[in-house]
């Protein structure tokens, strides 16, 4: 089972392999074992479990390259993978709150060991093979700190008291820039990855598809405009949404976006509950609720074609991890497309599924993405929980329509 070589990360591999699996502990810091052994649903995961799995991932596909590796917990195999079939069984998800044993002071243990182990592989020097492993660890631990975010806001929101996670930031004081549709490229287009750099199999192979005359909104969709929905009665207009969303609206009592309190002017954040932004994007919204506000707005969602396009020629810069806001912010002023990457991620109308000529990674790490090509959308861009340097263009997460609690908002299209 081979891994394609890419070029990797110009920081020092060593130095790049410690700061992202030790920012992982940071994001612990100031949580109780209590706080990182709850559950809150089947869709999320324990903050010990991401701590245990994002180790397991290094010593199955790393360590575990080498054929006389011996795992010192070889049962924790079990507990600690996540869906890959052909590596063996594995615990049920919806029960991985129940694991009380190990305890985080072992997997913690755990996680010093291994990385002493990786840390000794990358100090001896490693083939291209090796290092395009562990960048795809590296790469996978990165997506984990920003579920484990999102989990421990899921978490809090559970508790009644509503308790806040860190202290945020001072909030910006400043008004939305505004909503204006900018014209997209028309014609035949390339996506998808390009380059030596890292890329998941799922951004290629590169490809040329045909953007038809459309229109982008310059920045996000604010908190303001989405409370016009619903005060509307945006979530009681059948004609507005997909069958199965309207479906789900009745079945689960949907009023307003996940976090937003009772009272339409505060929502639950990762600092407690602060006063609704009116000039923030509006997050924790459904692929569901996203294409119901574009049809009430005239307007419908970006195709992740579209999206790509215009984001390919703009830096990658926003409100990411790294500067700790933890929550989305307005849009800065200033002409052209705005918060293309960073604040929300942001919903397509497109369904995720393989480019033309998609060859997943060989072996068990083929089970990566591809094997998650149906019943998903395509979400763009990142968010105020994803590391600056993990996000790129062509890079396509994708979630079940349904899913609220990922940071995720919404951009405007339009047809021309």
């Amino acid at each position: 089972m081979s891994v394609p070589a890419f070029t990797v990360h110009t920081e020092d591999a060593v130095a790049r392999f410690r700061r992202i699996r030790h920012q992982t502990l940071a994001l612990c810091v100031g949580l109780s074992g209590e706080d990182l052994q709850v559950q809150s649903m089947p869709d999320a995961s324990p903050g010990k479990w991401h701590l245990a799995h994002t180790t397991w991932f290094f010593e199955q596909f790393v360590l575990g390259h080498d054929p006389a590796y011996r795992s010192p917990n070889p049962e924790w195999h079990y507990l600690f993978n996540s869906y890959y079939e052909s590596v063996g069984p594995m615990h049920a998800r919806p029960q991985r709150g129940l694991l009380s044993r190990p305890t985080l002071e072992e997997i913690c243990d755990y996680r010093a060991r291994i990385d002493e182990a990786v840390d000794n592989l990358l100090l001896r020097g490693v083939t291209p093979e090796l290092a395009a492993r562990i960048e795809l660890g590296l790469q996978h631990e990165q997506q984990h700190q920003e579920l484990l975010l999102t989990d421990i806001k899921h978490m809090l929101s559970c508790n009644p008291l509503l308790p806040a996670y860190r202290r945020a930031p001072a909030p910006m004081q400043s008004r939305a820039a505004h909503l204006r549709f900018l014209p997209g490229r028309q014609g035949p287009v390339d996506i998808g990855h390009a380059g030596s750099s890292f890329a998941y199999d799922n951004e290629t192979p590169r490809h040329t598809t045909w953007l038809s005359a459309h229109a982008l909104a310059n920045r996000l969709v604010t908190n303001a405009e989405y409370l016009a929905f619903v005060r509307d009665g945006g979530y009681q207009e059948a004609g507005l949404w997909l069958s199965d969303g309207w479906a789900l609206v009745q079945r689960e009592g949907w009023q307003r976006p996940l976090y937003w309190q009772e009272d339409l002017a505060s929502e639950f954040t990762l600092a407690g509950v602060v006063p609704l932004d009116p000039h923030a994007p509006v997050c924790h919204v459904s692929y569901f609720e996203a294409d119901a506000f574009a049809r009430w707005a005239d307007a419908r969602l970006p195709t992740e074609a579209e999206w790509e396009d215009a984001a390919a020629q703009l830096p990658i810069a926003g409100n990411f991890q790294d500067d700790l806001r933890l929550h989305p912010a307005t849009a800065p002023l200033g002409d052209g497309l705005l918060q293309m990457f960073g604040d929300v991620w942001e919903w397509t109308a497109s369904p995720y599924v393989s480019y033309p000529g998609f060859k997943p990674l060989p072996g068990a790490l083929g089970e990566y993405n591809g094997k998650f090509m149906n019943g998903q959308w395509v979400l763009r861009g990142g968010s105020c929980a994803t590391p600056r340097d993990h996000i790129r263009a062509s890079y396509r997460n994708f979630f079940p329509p349904h899913a609220r609690w990922q940071f995720a908002g919404i951009r405007l299209g339009q047809d021309r």
